[in-house]
């Protein structure tokens, strides 16, 4: 159950008007994006405590993956990891890195 919230969290805040659109550069998002390849760029990575499969990025809608960021720099997501890394994005950064996953291709898948 605290999974299926916390997948809707960054829904609701797209629907909430609380995720605003921010025009991300992909090409800047590629040089952004090598802290999240140590474990989304592994497949089929699951992660030791809690134990859960980390989620594939590549391909994912750019909107979900900035509110998902807003929700880890927020505290509305919980997770230790990504709460630190999203605390120390700026808003062009999680537009730059969701434009750069959104892309056909994008990695770390």
């Amino acid at each position: 159950m605290r999974r299926m919230v916390a997948a809707l969290v960054p829904l609701a805040l797209l629907v909430s008007g609380g995720a605003h659109a921010q025009s991300g550069n992909p090409e800047a998002g590629a040089l952004k994006a090598a802290q999240c390849a140590g474990c989304h760029g592994i497949p089929g990575y699951r992660n030791a405590y809690p134990a859960y499969r980390v989620p594939k990025l590549g391909g994912q809608h750019a909107e979900y993956i900035v509110a998902a960021l807003q929700g880890y720099k927020s505290g509305a997501r919980r997770h230790p990891t990504m709460q630190a890394i999203a605390a120390a994005l700026n808003e062009q950064d999680m537009a730059d890195l969701a434009a750069f996953f959104a892309a056909a291709g994008g990695q770390p898948q």
